[in-house]
C-alpha cells in the first residue's frame, strides 16, 4: 500500500474534541475533507500527523495550542463605541460578526459585551487557546 507524504492531496474522516471531551467540529454526515499535505490548509499539528499513513489507518491526534490556533491574544479584543455599530446589527453576545482591517482585510469578530455605551468584540479565532484532539480516518489518497 502506498503511504501518504507531503504534496500528496488526501481525504480524512474526522472528529475533532476539546479537552472536556465536547466535539466542536466533525465530517460525519459530510464528504470527507480535501487537503494537501504539508501546503499549509489545515492547522500544523494535523497536518503533521498525516504522513506515513496507509488508506483505512485511523489514529487519534492530540494537538497542543501551539500547533493549532494558538494562544488567545488580549490585544485581539477592542472596545468599540455602541454609535459607530449600525443599530441594525445584532451584538448579542456570541454573535459572529466581520470587521475591515485599516488595510481593507475582513476580520471575522465574535461579540463577548455588549451594554448601552459599547460593544466588546474579539477577533481571536473562537479555538485559541484550546488544546485540540482530533480522531482521524484516512479515506483516500488522490
Amino acid at each position: 500500500m502506498t503511504d501518504v507524504k507531503s504534496g500528496d492531496t488526501v481525504r480524512i474522516h474526522y472528529t475533532g474534541t476539546l479537552a472536556d471531551g465536547t466535539t466542536f467540529d466533525s465530517s460525519d454526515g459530510r464528504d470527507p475533507l480535501e487537503f494537501t499535505v504539508g501546503s499549509g490548509q489545515i492547522i500544523p499539528g494535523l497536518d503533521k500527523a498525516i504522513p506515513g499513513m496507509v488508506v483505512g489507518d485511523k489514529k487519534v491526534v492530540e494537538v497542543p495550542v501551539g500547533e493549532a490556533y494558538g494562544a488567545r491574544n488580549p490585544d485581539a479584543r477592542q472596545a468599540i463605541p455602541r454609535d459607530q455599530i449600525p443599530a441594525d446589527i445584532p451584538v448579542e453576545p456570541g454573535t459572529q460578526l466581520q470587521m475591515r482591517s485599516p488595510q481593507g482585510q475582513v476580520v471575522p469578530v465574535t461579540v463577548v459585551e455588549a451594554s448601552e455605551t459599547e460593544v466588546v468584540l474579539d477577533a481571536n479565532h473562537p479555538l485559541a487557546g484550546e488544546d485540540l484532539t482530533f480522531a482521524i480516518e484516512l479515506v483516500d489518497i488522490v
